[in-house]
């Protein structure tokens, strides 16, 4: 088909990390791009995601999906549009988003597909962040899984990132006190002054404890945790009877190999009658179009702020996931791809 491009760079995995993904770990390579088959499209990707998840994804320590095999592309999800197709159901010029790899192409026959992107007039890498995965998670862990009433106070971990910052606000939307916990002056002043929130700790001090006790004086009645570690060890401690925690990411543990061990925290739920949940996006995905229909026009009318950092070229993605755990983005971080 004339409209189809001749090559594709692709970021594959060369080397199995253990703990955090290196740069080293990532091989780059221009394949051609195969012809495409009766029920195929073929996507010319514009933005690739970079997730916390990743990091499970490509090591082999137990988790939710299958690793990535030595030699694949890397799993991402990624937005863009539809530039060729053999498909009914995806016209060329259909914007979507998916799983859709480290890559300037991907063909698929829809299955790789999450959603195609509706909301004109937003950009379109909103999908990987503020309505994507990252929205999604914070609309559904904090409002399924958290529950927030008015007056409670809750606590976010990670809170200036892409997930915290989206769940902090929907807090405060709910009429709660929010704390967001952040390492870094930058990263407090942000919560605070730019998504609204009530009080942010600095979790890098060393008086973080007291200061975290200063900011909840009423205890704590939701957590939601994306970091585990000391962090959560701290923040345990101050749970509230019926309080309920979610756990949404491990930021803060360094190797799942061997097991990561810490303070014991069951008497602290069974005397609190307080519930800890593990949460997965995946969980909730027929239940989507219910997140975004809240999340859009809160975007729209600036009710829900949101950051990107975005990074040009795909040359940029071998070193992002390990970026995102020494803490340097600020908002949403995204690679660019360049137009043919």
């Amino acid at each position: 088909m004339p409209n189809e491009p001749r090559a594709n760079r692709q970021v594959y995995l060369q080397e199995r990390p253990t703990g955090i993904p290196q740069a080293h770990h990532f091989g780059i390579r221009s394949v051609p791009v195969e012809p495409l088959q009766d029920g195929e499209f073929l996507v010319r990707n514009e933005f690739l995601s970079v997730d916390p998840a990743m990091r499970g994804w490509v090591n082999a320590a137990a988790n939710y999906s299958a690793p990535v095999g030595i030699g694949e592309v890397m799993r991402a999800f990624a937005a863009g549009r539809v530039v060729a197709s053999r498909h009914t159901g995806y016209p060329e010029g259909t914007a979507v988003m998916g799983m859709l790899g480290w890559q300037d192409y991907t063909i698929t026959d829809g299955s790789a597909i999450r959603r195609v992107v509706r909301e004109a007039g937003l950009p379109l890498s909103l999908s990987l962040g503020v309505l994507g995965l990252n929205g999604l998670t914070a609309y559904f862990a904090l409002t399924a899984c958290g529950r927030p009433e008015p007056g409670e106070t809750v606590v976010v971990s990670t809170a200036a990132g892409a997930v915290g910052s989206i769940a902090g606000q929907l807090a405060a939307g709910r009429g709660c006190r929010v704390v967001g916990i952040t390492g870094g002056a930058q990263k407090a002043a942000l919560c605070r002054d730019e998504f609204g929130f009530d009080a942010a700790v600095d979790y890098k001090t060393t008086d973080f404890e007291q200061t975290l006790a200063q900011a909840t004086p009423d205890g704590v009645d939701v957590y939601f945790d994306n970091t585990g570690g000391p962090i959560t060890d701290a923040v345990v401690r101050r749970i509230n009877r019926h309080a309920r925690i979610v756990v949404c990411g491990t930021a803060s543990v360094a190797s799942w190999d061997p097991w990561p061990a810490g303070p014991r925290i069951e008497r602290h739920l069974l005397n609190k009658a307080a519930s800890m949940q593990g949460f997965l996006a995946w969980d909730y995905e027929a239940r989507y179009q219910e997140a975004l229909d809240v999340l859009a026009p809160m975007v729209r009318e600036g009710r829900l702020r949101y950051r990107e950092e975005i990074l040009d070229g795909i040359e940029a993605a071998p070193g992002s996931i390990a970026d995102l755990y020494q803490g340097k983005n600020l908002g949403k971080r995204l690679i660019r791809l360049a137009a043919d």
